[in-house]
């Protein structure tokens, strides 16, 4: 004999119930707390993601470490970078060609930014002698290709970069966790128990005088 299964869907007052308690869940300050942060977070990625399709490149955003761009890019400066290009693409002339970055040669994981200057050969053969411009000794002692090109800066914002410079120091992670913790007292922390110690209220009369009847 088979055993029958209860398969009788939830009644009304339950349904009820159920969303009478989630409605007090986001009424909670700590959960709505952590839907904004959510919210935040995804929006970052989104932002991040969407920046890297649209400028074509993995480095969209770079913050600029060294001076020797200046006076066209100074320390700290936050540069927007245009991917998708290559060589050809390129225009390279002293004093006015495009500022670009790339892989240094020899070197993958670091990235310059430098103004190219020089243009030789054509397509897969093409390459590009660079220089600083504030450096004051003849070009690069390299050559970059189209396997080294990340692209060409479009745009720059003065300052903004000094936020992510910041955090690639010790000195400057241990501020951003300590602003963190800070932030999560004052969010969290101090206002409960400002909470528990609120005195009850009292229930005594308190007496006001009529000036009028004096």
């Amino acid at each position: 004999m088979r055993q029958a299964t209860n398969t009788a869907k939830p009644s009304l007052k339950q349904e009820v119930n159920r969303m009478s308690k989630l409605k007090d869940a986001l009424k909670n300050e700590y959960v709505k707390s952590l839907i904004l942060l959510a919210i935040i977070l995804c929006s970052i990625v989104a932002f991040w993601f969407g920046l890297k399709t649209y400028l074509r490149t993995d480095y969209p955003l770079l913050a600029v470490a060294s001076g020797s761009m200046i006076p066209t890019l100074n320390v700290g400066d936050l540069i927007i970078v245009q991917g998708g290009l290559n060589v050809d693409d390129i225009v390279a002339e002293y004093e006015t060609g495009d500022v670009i970055v790339f892989h240094k040669p020899r070197n993958s994981d670091e990235l310059i930014v430098h103004r190219a200057v020089e243009k030789h050969g054509s397509g897969d053969i093409a390459f590009l002698k660079t220089k600083g411009d504030n450096n004051p000794s003849g070009t690069d002692p390299w050559e970059v290709d189209n396997t080294d090109l990340v692209g060409k800066v479009v745009w720059s914002i003065p300052y903004l970069g000094q936020i992510p410079l910041l955090v690639r120091t010790p000195t400057g992670m241990s501020i951003i966790v300590i602003l963190i913790v800070i932030l999560i007292l004052l969010e969290f922390v101090i206002p409960s128990s400002k909470e528990k110690k609120k005195p009850e209220q009292s229930t005594e009369e308190t007496d006001v005088l009529n000036i009028g009847s004096l």
